[in-house]
């Protein structure tokens, strides 16, 4: 009877010990793993005019900024000499942009960003006039014009000093462009929802088929790890109330491999739960180049009759460092752990860089490294 209790301890905590190595994948509803194919954004683009600008416009130097006010201009009957550029510094060239959001009607309105295309300092104060936004089928979608709503600033002295807060060439128009043209979708004419899923695995896609058929019956299916089909109602109020279910379903996603993503350009190190390294030893040298360039000017004596000449003068060193550093871990040590000691060392982000790479080629962590 001892035996059999201590044998029940030694499973317990075996399971126990098991269950803390696997980390548990956190339920989440059905809507954070999937999209819905045709039910989707679009975006739209557009070329526009922004005019009321007080001296802040597009200069003579911008030739497409002048050609566009001159051809708004005949459009209006007002027609300028031949070979005449319509010079006026409260004008800009812009590009405007928007997101078709999935299903909106005729009439709807949305938010449009428009940004300055040539060398203006700043749109405030200014006023986009009617701009089509088309889609990459070039058809126009929605039509575009409003009052700019400028976060940033700029202020030039008369000395030439001047001052920029955050960036005053782009704004956004709240509601500033009208729906015209509906995108067609075969949302409510298919007999089937094709749900996409948002990181292809086949464990998130298995689970989603038996969590939709255990609720709705068998009408989920999968053929790969990236989309499950499931039948829904033809109905079309039925079939929003289903997909509406759908949404709000809760499903296990898969076990992902655990990542360490780092940033080349900002530094930023992205480390994933549960991502360790094997036992490993690293030894790293610093090493610093440094390249300085300078110019020697030599004048020729007088009435020797040679030119003066500018003479480019380089300088290069090459400073290995101090000493060399080696770290060494044991196995199943926390990544985070390695990068806290390495940074305590005043490594740089090229240094981290460096180490995250030879650990992944020597097969030392337990994840994936992806470098952005």
């Amino acid at each position: 009877m001892i035996q059999i209790r201590r044998t029940a301890r030694l499973l317990l905590a075996a399971a126990l010990a098991l269950s803390a190595v696997v980390p548990a994948q956190a339920a989440q509803a059905l809507r954070n793993l999937v999209s819905i194919e045709g039910v989707r954004e679009n975006p739209l683009v557009g070329y526009g005019l922004v005019v009321g600008l007080n001296g802040s416009g597009d200069s003579t130097q911008v030739k497409f900024a002048s050609q566009s006010v001159v051809n708004m201009l005949k459009q209006f009957g007002v027609k300028l000499p031949e070979g005449q550029d319509a010079k006026n510094k409260n004008v800009a060239a812009v590009m405007v942009s928007a997101v078709f959001p999935p299903g909106y009607r005729r009439g709807q309105a949305i938010d449009v960003t428009v940004s300055s295309l040539g060398d203006a300092k700043s749109l405030r104060g200014g006023t986009l006039l009617l701009t089509q936004m088309r889609a990459a089928d070039n058809e126009t979608y929605a039509l575009a014009q409003g009052n700019l709503v400028v976060g940033g600033l700029n202020a030039t002295g008369k000395s030439g000093s001047s001052v920029t807060v955050n960036t005053p060439t782009t704004g956004r128009i709240p509601n500033g462009a009208m729906i015209e043209r509906e995108i067609a979708t075969d949302f409510a004419t298919r007999p089937q929802v094709l749900l996409r899923l948002r990181h292809p695995h086949f464990e998130t896609a298995t689970n989603v088929v038996e969590a939709i058929n255990r609720r709705f019956g068998p009408v989920a299916t999968t053929a790969d790890g990236t989309s499950v089909e499931v039948v829904a109602p033809s109905d079309p109020t039925a079939r929003v109330a289903f997909v509406a279910k759908l949404s709000n379903l809760t499903v296990e996603s898969g076990v992902e491999v655990p990542k360490v993503v780092f940033n080349s350009r900002t530094g930023t190190v992205v480390i994933a739960e549960g991502l360790r390294v094997k036992s490993a030893a690293v030894t790293h040298g610093s090493l610093k180049v440094v390249i300085s360039e300078s110019s020697n000017v030599s004048q020729p004596g007088p009435l020797s009759r040679g030119q003066t000449a500018v003479t480019p003068q380089s300088q290069l060193s090459v400073d290995q460092g101090g000493g060399r550093q080696m770290f060494k871990w044991p196995g199943g040590a926390k990544l985070q752990t390695i990068i806290d000691v390495v940074n305590s060392l005043g490594a740089s982000p090229d240094d981290i860089m460096a180490i995250l790479q030879a650990l992944d080629q020597a097969g030392a962590i337990e994840g994936e490294l992806v470098v952005i």
